[in-house]
């Protein structure tokens, strides 16, 4: 899997790096279908609360699933978006078996 991480209007510290590469390494385990994950991280505002905003894009064969989430962290927002990939790709899995 090819991971893709852009920061737009800020440079991303390396533990955040590191965090996104350890959590995207487990997603790749479930799901070895997986090409390629883009992963945008963007500050909207920067003196207000529910700032973070990260956005993810998922290739696999066959499909394209965009997610956006937004947190008070950019850790908190991307844990959001992991967990409603997983449940996009759960379902094209069944989806996939059935036919």
């Amino acid at each position: 899997m090819e991971l893709k991480i852009k920061s737009i209007h800020f440079d991303a510290t390396e533990k955040l790096e590191d965090f996104i590469g350890k959590k995207a390494a487990k997603l790749e385990k479930k799901f070895e279908d997986l090409s390629e994950l883009e992963v945008q991280l963007k500050v909207t505002k920067p003196a207000t609360a529910m700032n973070k905003e990260v956005s993810l894009t998922a290739l696999i064969p066959g499909g394209k699933f965009f997610i956006e989430k937004v947190a008070d962290s950019f850790e908190e927002a991307f844990d959001d978006c992991l967990d409603s990939l997983k449940v996009q790709l759960t379902k094209h899995k069944e989806k996939l078996r059935e036919r």
